[in-house]
């Protein structure tokens, strides 16, 4: 102790006087502004009980080290949930699914309501006449609380894929609906010149045509000006599980597009789906990844689950990709 009642202490590695006599509780709450019980402190290499704060004295000499916890991160902001909007229907759920490959209509009712679904694709298909008893997709799945998206699946040209949606206007008149105009059997890749010329035919009609595409920005783009409502870009060939394969692609169709873009054909996984949304996409088409999964009931609840993700994801927004490690904690302070 010095001459004038002081004390020649060091505290996290710095030197300090202090006035003698106090505890080291006093010493955190007087002189530093801490609360001791939020605190640890190690005296001369030794770890000094938090309990007994208030009554060890503080001496010269002594060289102290002060830890506490700090965060890693930001505070959590509140999630504001957020629909999305198509030719001005506003829907909840960014996950559409398909009514086909499944054992039997019950199966699909009930991986739709596992799904979170509000919006089912339905092909158009002639009416079983030779049996009036046989069960039908209506009786499973109400289109007065899911969406009917009758689509045109199986057409190869403008002119069966247009008389189909007619047929479908006709059948419930449904004006929302998804167009797609397959090239070949064989990899069911979309023919572009056809797409093009059913989509701004149908939109003449009145029609609100939700295209499947190719993922180029360019034809998704022109598609966009003769009247598409949304743009559905394959991830991969259709039942194909094999993901997104190019997010380059369907990146660039995200941020050119002023219309919304569900990535359509090809998620096997729910990490697919998670990766289409993180992408920016304002939602998920899928039929087989469910259908095809050992349990369809259970994959439909990880897809909704995966979407959900993907999109808070997004919204949150990435960290940046760096070439080297950057620590978690911060390396001030160390002891």
């Amino acid at each position: 102790m010095q001459a004038d009642g002081t004390l020649s202490i060091v505290v996290n590695g710095e030197h300090r006087r202090i006035a003698a006599g106090i505890t080291l509780a006093q010493l955190a709450s007087e002189v530093l502004g801490l609360e001791p019980s939020k605190i640890a402190v190690e005296r001369n290499l030794e770890v000094v009980p938090r309990s007994t704060l208030t009554e060890v004295l503080v001496e010269d000499g002594d060289e102290l080290e002060i830890v506490h916890f700090v965060g890693g991160g930001d505070h959590a902001a509140p999630v504001i949930e957020d629909g999305w909007t198509v030719a001005g229907k506003s829907f909840r759920s960014r996950l559409i699914v398909g009514t086909g490959k499944y054992k039997d209509f019950a199966q699909n009712a009930a991986a739709v309501e596992a799904s979170g679904a509000e919006i089912v694709t339905v092909a158009v298909r002639r009416v079983n006449v030779s049996d009036r008893n046989a069960p039908m997709l209506t009786d499973y799945i109400d289109p007065k609380k899911i969406t009917y998206l009758p689509n045109t699946a199986g057409c190869f040209d403008a002119e069966s894929a247009i008389r189909t949606l007619r047929l479908a206007r006709e059948a419930g008149g449904w004006e929302l609906v998804k167009l797609e105009v397959l090239g070949e059997a064989r990899t069911l890749y979309p023919d572009m010149v056809e797409t093009l010329r059913a989509t701004e035919i149908l939109a003449n009609e009145g029609f609100k045509p939700m295209v499947y595409c190719v993922d180029d920005p360019i034809a998704a783009k022109r598609l966009e000006n003769v009247g598409a409502v949304a743009i559905m870009p394959l991830g991969a060939p259709i039942g194909s599980g094999l993901g997104i394969q190019n997010r380059v692609t369907i990146r660039l169709i995200v941020e050119g597009a002023t219309v919304p873009v569900l990535v359509d054909a090809g998620v096997g996984s729910a990490s697919d789906a998670a990766v289409a949304m993180e992408l920016g996409c304002d939602g998920v088409l899928m039929n087989t990844a469910i259908a095809e999964a050992k349990d369809p009931i259970l994959m439909a609840r990880a897809m909704k689950a995966a979407v959900e993700a993907g999109r808070l994801s997004y919204r949150a927004g990435r960290m940046g990709i760096r070439r080297y490690a950057d620590p978690s904690s911060p390396l001030a302070g160390l002891i």
